[in-house]
Order: C-alpha cells, then structure tokens, then sequence
C-alpha cells in the first residue's frame, strides 16, 4: 500500500508539472488531470474520485472564492481612484526608496497577525502596484517582503489558526510560541524577504499590470482618508478576534454576534467595498455606470485566480483521501530521527504532498505529541516544537498550494516564475526558520 501510495503521488505530480511547464496546458485543467490521475494510482474507484473533485473544489471555494471576489474590487477602486499612489507616495516620503522593501516586510509581519493571509495579500496588492509604477524597479522587490512578512506571521505567531492548533496539539504556552515565534521571524524575515527579494528582483524583471484609471485625476485621496478605509477591515478582524477570547469582557449576547458578524472577513470586505464606492468613487467624481465597470473588469482576472485555486483544493483532497502525506510522515518516524528534525521533517512532508500549511502543522503535530509523552521538556523548548513544525508546514510552496496560483496571478508572472520567486522564498523561509528555533532550542 506504502509503494502504491508513493507511486501514486509521484506519477501525479510528474504528470501535472509536465502538463504545465511543458506543453504549456492551461493550469486548471492540468491540475483536475494530475489529481484523476493520482486517484486511479492510489485505487480509488470512479465514484471517489468524482466525489473528491467535487469535495475539494467546494471546501476551497466556500472562504476564497468569497474574499478574492470582493478583494478584487476593493483594490480596483481604490487603484482607479488613485489611493494606492496615495500610500505609495506616502511610504516613499517616511521610510525613503532605499527603505520601502524594509517597510513592506513590518506592513506583512504585522498586518498578517489578525487577518489571513489570502485577505492581507489582496487588501495591500495595490500598494506594491503603486510603489513599482513610480520606482520602475521589479514588482518583486517589494512583492517578496510583503509575502514573507505575511507568510512568517501567519506560521509563526499565533492568534492565526496553525501555530494556535500546534500548541494545543502539543501542550505548548502561547506566550512562549509568540516570543520564540518572534525570535525566529526577525532572521527570517531579513533573509526570505528582504535578502531575497533584492537577489530575485535584480534576476526577473516583473511590472505591474497597466492602472485601471478611466479618467484623469487632478488630485489624489488624502492619506489620512486613505488609510482610515484601509485599516477598517483590518480593525474590524481584529476586534472579532480579540472578543471571541473574552477578553473585552462583552456579557450581551447581542453586541458579541454583532461583532462577530462585522469581523468577519466577508462582512468586512463588504463595508469596506461600500465605503470604497462612496468615498473613493462618487464623491471624487466617478460616475455610477464607471464604478460599475471598473469592479466587473476586476472580476475577470478574480475568476481566474478562483478557479485556479479550486483545482488546487482538489489535487490537495485527492492526496488527502489517499492518505499519502500522512503514511510518508508516519514513516519518518520509524528511522530513529530527532525529535525537533522530525517535527520539521514530517511537517515538510505532508506540506508538499498535500499544499496546506495549516493541514501540514496539524498532522505534524498529531505525530509529534505522542513523542512527548512521558518526555520533561521546558516551555520554551515546547514552544521551539510549534515553530519548527510551522517551519516545516511552510516549504516549497507549489502547484497544489492556493497560495502558489493567489501570487502567481496577482503578480502577473508565470507558473515557472513563480517557482523562482514565491516556491523559493518559502524554502528559504522555512530553512531559515528551522535552522533559527534549532539555535534557540540548543541554547535554552
């Protein structure tokens, strides 16, 4: 069953990164043939794998195809009105053109501690669009930090779902996965994001795609205006967050689902867009039949990323159903490897069998706390376990990761190029980050 199982993975993988790097199919359908495929290697029977399909591409869609949608023409408006040149301008004026790489890796790193990151990445696209018209320097150069500030916090530091459900897994305290989270981000943050989004934006040449501005504005929004609408999603997540942990001590039940409803990142898009449309479209002058048009242009290049991203749920559930991630992790096990190695290790594993970060920290941890059993560690030593398994769950980011075709598309680059930009610094991310909690545990 093992070698059936490994076969089965392989022959997918080959089949579909053939199908798309070399005979150029388009990606969604390569990845619904590399998942058939894999599924008839694995034995699944017709009815399975059909059921797999539809079960993927459905619990995918239900979050992503909501947020990119209304991501979309959020980021539309406020590129055609001129906002995110707004931002631009400002950043470039406080931190320098030398410095704006160094402040989009604080923008991710802190953004990214309430908000997915999916809906992050999307809210500030328009930002680094903005800052690489004016600079004319790649869109990789500031891409890059972004994604690595982004992708570190939601590993790294709890409140994100993977690091919270690893440390209850595994018995950790939050306050230490928060501070050796911290510790471990710093050089990995200067590596992955800032080392290598100089290094890649000095190899790969990538503009932004042409300003969806219909008319020609005398005037830009002001930034205090700009930011408030930026940050009102931003605000609304976290106040959700922070009251679903009592914290705020709200006792009417009636203010709790109030807030849990605007926090949500669905309803908050949806203010935001409202408010987007008012602010930044009828009161600057855009006309109702120009608003419309600019956010059903948005929704052609979103469905794209939609569908791309659905494939991608199915080739990960296909790989899940057959259990493939989880005997090749199981297996690391049994070869005698150090604890912390093989919590990275099998993290890895199951990351790059099935995409998910967050699947791959859950399973890691599942094989991981049996480890512990019986075994005296010290918090913070628990809490290196937790970080080594996000680092892990955050390699080599490929084809069956919705993360890898959400940068692909957004950043207009193609499929091999984003093996090279986004596959690598995620590699570098959990190299760095394995190898930094490795210090930290030796030292403690």
């Amino acid at each position: 069953m093992t070698t059936t199982l490994v076969i089965a993975v392989v022959a997918g993988i080959s089949v579909l990164l053939f199908l798309i790097l070399k005979l150029k199919i388009n990606a969604f359908i390569a990845l619904l043939i590399g998942s058939i495929i894999v599924g008839l290697v694995a034995g699944l029977d017709a009815k399975a794998i059909i059921d797999t399909i539809q079960k993927g591409m459905g619990n995918t869609l239900g979050f992503v195809a909501t947020v990119v949608g209304l991501g979309a023409m959020f980021g539309a408006i406020l590129e055609a009105s001129g906002g995110a040149k707004t931002i631009a301008d400002f950043m470039i004026s406080k931190f320098g053109l030398k410095r704006a790489p160094a402040a989009m890796v604080v923008s991710g790193f802190l953004i990214a501690i309430p908000v997915f990151f999916d809906v992050a990445f999307i809210i500030l696209v328009p930002m680094i669009y903005a800052l690489q018209r004016k600079t004319g320097k790649s869109l990789l150069l500031y891409a890059i930090p972004l994604l690595a500030g982004l992708a570190i916090t939601h590993a790294f530091i709890p409140p994100t779902p993977g690091p919270i459900a690893v440390a209850d897994i595994v018995g950790a305290d939050l306050g230490w996965v928060i501070l050796v989270g911290f510790l471990a981000g710093i050089p990995t943050a200067l590596l992955a994001g800032l080392w290598f989004g100089k290094y890649i934006a000095g190899k790969m040449q990538v503009d932004a795609p042409p300003a969806n501005n219909p008319q020609k504005l005398d005037t830009i929004p002001p930034i205090g205006q700009t930011l408030l609408i930026i940050a009102l999603p931003i605000f609304l997540i976290v106040l959700n967050t922070v009251a679903s942990t009592g914290v705020l001590g709200i006792k009417v039940n009636w203010i709790i689902q109030g807030i849990a409803l605007i926090g949500h990142p669905f309803i908050a898009l949806i203010i935001a867009n409202i408010l987007a449309w008012y602010v930044f479209g009828v009161r600057r002058g855009f006309s109702k039949k120009q608003l419309f048009g600019i956010t059903t242009k948005s929704l052609a290049p979103a469905g794209t990323i939609i569908l791309l991203t659905g494939a991608g749920g199915v080739f990960k559930q296909v790989l899940t159903d057959t259990g493939a991630g989880k005997l090749l992790a199981t297996s690391l096990g049994d070869a005698g490897i150090p604890v912390l190695a093989f919590a990275f290790i099998s993290a890895a594993v199951v990351r790059i069998v099935q995409g998910s970060s967050t699947v791959a920290m859950i399973t890691a941890a599942g094989l991981i706390s049996p480890l512990l059993t019986g075994v005296s560690l010290k918090p913070i030593e628990l809490a290196c376990m937790v970080i080594a398994i996000a680092s892990g769950a955050s390699i080599f980011s490929h084809v069956n990761d919705s993360g890898f075709w959400l940068v692909g598309q957004y950043l207009g680059i193609s499929e091999k190029q984003t093996f090279k930009s986004w596959t690598m610094m995620t590699t570098i991310l959990a190299l760095v980050g394995i190898t930094s909690v490795s210090i930290i545990y030796v030292l403690v």
